[in-house]
């Protein structure tokens, strides 16, 4: 069977919130996942919002007037009101109808105003299209890290610190030495209940992983912001941050491997006020591009391309094994910074204090889903996942973890840059993230080849380059191109 990478996460985060009805959006593509019945307004326009929905809904055939009502708090810190528009349970998951006429109910007066006063309720994830890279591979202890861990110290009162916002730590990070000077919140549930590593337990960790091995003398902090599967409603997701920021006191560096596509080109509704917040801080926050292979700005990252946040916000594409190019699933656009190698990088997981079996969730393409010819993560290692051979007889491929993995997405290119940035403090005496991430990028003399544009590539020292391997082009196709 054919995977549907996109329908077939959608289905695992819909188990993994089993009290919000999802829907896919946009009405026709499926680009992002949001709440369904439910849109998202400014507090100080919710008045407003509601008033022009209901005068709206009245006039339409086929929509209700009486379902329009708040469902949530009036007023919070992130500065958003959720506004039930419709039945959440009516429909299926391929479209809202209530939301997308709420919307639309807004466009005059949004004109207007000049700025947005209503979205869709998105769902953030830790990949775009809540799709990853690909699924973690085991790799041998004896091995190593990939990039390897960088020669230096810790010193406690010149230490950088590095804020990870994600799902949380294995329970036995603390058996390696590599994360000596990680700390945060431990995942709750680690298996099912045949004992299967559930997926992405242990991307926190492996994330963890890469800022240590790239820059020894940082203290890492990890966040379980997310659930385990990765993902949070758009209207939890500022809540949550101001979370650990108040927790933990402002980092130098927040090291962000999520987020989500909305259409829109000004940023998330649902993270406004901490984006702002953020500009009044000394904090830098690294964010992944995600790994959709589209230049469709992907939010919190794509912070980076509006004015207000071009010092403040570092966004992270993906390069393939060898460095050379652009993975074939990472993000790109002018709204991309920088990319550093996302591909089959190797970090800690979990497994060191007894092996931990791993079920694949997504069986493996022919070939590349995005059109690529090298042998890409798409592709291989070949294996048979059970989301995708759902309903056949075919038996999932599992594999026992008891450590190290192999791992691919912009959610590990993101960390390896903001262990870079972390490194440059320390090597300059640098105090300021800000000023390094400026200096880091102007010192910077390699380039990389994505989509045929030439890049700035961030390549840390100690990261050893993956053979790549092109694919072999049938005959037929060979004659035709000639």
């Amino acid at each position: 069977m054919a995977p549907q990478r996109f329908h077939e996460q959608f289905d695992q985060i819909q188990r993994s919130m089993p009290d919000v009805p999802l829907a896919l959006g946009p009405d026709d593509a499926a680009e992002f996942i949001y709440e369904k019945g439910v849109v998202l307004a400014r507090d100080e326009d919710a008045g407003l919002v509601e008033d022009n929905v209901r005068t709206h809904f009245t006039a339409a055939t086929g929509l209700s007037a009486d379902q329009i009502r708040r469902a949530g708090p009036e007023t919070n810190r992130s500065g958003i009101t959720r506004i039930q528009v419709g039945d959440p349970s009516h429909g299926d998951m391929n479209a809202d109808r209530a939301v997308a006429h709420a919307l639309r109910a807004l466009r005059e007066p949004e004109g207007r105003a000049g700025h947005r006063m209503i979205s869709r309720n998105h769902v953030v994830s830790i990949a775009v299209n809540s799709c990853p890279g690909d699924e973690p591979v085991p790799a041998p202890l004896t091995q190593g890290t990939n990039p390897a861990p960088a020669e230096g110290g810790h010193t406690a009162d010149s230490a950088v610190g590095v804020l990870v916002i994600d799902n949380g730590l294995t329970h036995d990070h603390a058996a390696v030495p590599l994360l000596a000077h990680v700390r945060g919140d431990v995942h709750e549930t680690e298996t099912d209940g045949r004992g299967n590593l559930l997926q992405y337990i242990g991307h926190g960790t492996f994330i963890a992983g890469l800022v240590a091995a790239v820059a020894p003398n940082t203290d890492v902090t990890v966040r379980s912001t997310l659930n385990d599967a990765g993902a949070i409603l758009e209207s939890e997701f500022g809540e949550r941050l101001f979370d650990a920021v108040d927790r933990d006191g402002w980092p130098d560096v927040i090291s962000l491997s999520a987020g989500t596509s909305n259409g829109r080109t000004d940023g998330l509704l649902g993270v406004a006020a901490f984006m702002k917040e953020l500009r009044q801080q000394r904090t830098l926050l690294v964010a992944a591009a995600g790994n959709n292979a589209s230049a469709t700005p992907f939010w919190p990252a794509a912070y980076a391309s509006l004015p207000e946040y071009q010092d403040v916000v570092l966004s992270v594409g993906a390069l393939r094994g060898d460095g050379e190019f652009g993975a074939c699933f990472s993000n790109h656009g002018p709204w991309v910074n920088a990319y550093a190698p996302g591909e089959r990088l190797t970090s800690a997981l979990t497994g060191f204090d007894a092996p931990v079996p791993y079920e694949y969730q997504h069986s493996t393409y022919d070939a590349c889903r995005y059109g690529f010819s090298y042998v890409c993560t798409c592709q291989a290692p070949r294996h048979t996942g059970v989301l995708s051979e759902n309903g056949t007889s075919a038996k999932p491929d599992q594999v026992m973890f008891e450590g190290f993995a192999h791992w691919s997405g912009t959610s590990f290119a993101t960390p390896v840059v903001a262990g870079m940035v972390a490194a440059h403090m320390t090597a300059h005496k640098e105090t300021d993230p800000r000023a390094a991430r400026k200096q880091l990028l102007e010192a910077n003399s390699e380039f990389a080849e994505v989509r045929g544009t030439h890049v700035p590539a961030l390549r840390p020292a100690t990261w050893r380059p993956v053979p790549v391997v092109q694919r072999a082009v049938p005959v037929v196709q060979r004659s035709a191109r000639a």
